[in-house]
């Protein structure tokens, strides 16, 4: 595959050895449900489904090799999803982007508190949230509450 600008699309294919993740912030979605959404109409209006920024991850191999990214919705990471690969793309005005191709599936992760950053960071496995226990019931109601109780009860390890 090629990208828009002729160059190699590049799609996740490891055995998860050196995996690197990715870790941003979701600007915009109040909540997971707003977030997956958003994501559902780009999947529907213009697939595959990507997720852009400016700059291009240097340790795409890492992440690649079975990387997520960690979406931080309303001052938490909250859920993760796959990265199948990236791709160049450009945006309206001819800049050029990195466009992470991403699979469809929201993964909730334990909850954790992160301040704003800009752009994306890597995160390393072993400072990865873990995965929300299958077959255990994920806290209901949390995206109801304000926004400073929610971050003071997770710094408490409640939720």
């Amino acid at each position: 595959m090629a990208s828009q600008r002729g160059l190699p699309t590049r799609i996740a294919a490891g055995d998860g050895r050196g995996v690197l993740h990715l870790i941003k912030l979701s600007v915009g979605p109040k909540d997971v449900a707003a977030l997956a959404a958003i994501q559902q109409e780009r999947l529907r209006t213009d697939p595959p489904l990507r997720a852009w920024t400016r700059m291009f991850p240097k340790r795409m191999d890492e992440v690649a090799d079975g990387g997520s990214i960690y979406w931080v919705v309303a001052g938490f990471v909250r859920v993760r999803q796959r990265i199948l690969g990236l791709r160049e793309e450009t945006w309206d005005d001819d800049t050029p982007c990195a466009a992470l191709l991403l699979d469809p599936v929201l993964v909730p992760v334990e909850a954790r508190p992160m301040k704003p950053f800009q752009g994306w960071r890597y995160l390393k496995p072993e400072e990865a949230p873990a995965d929300v226990m299958q077959g255990r019931a994920a806290p209901r109601g949390l995206d109801r509450l304000p926004p400073g109780l929610r971050r003071d009860l997770a710094e408490l390890c409640l939720i």
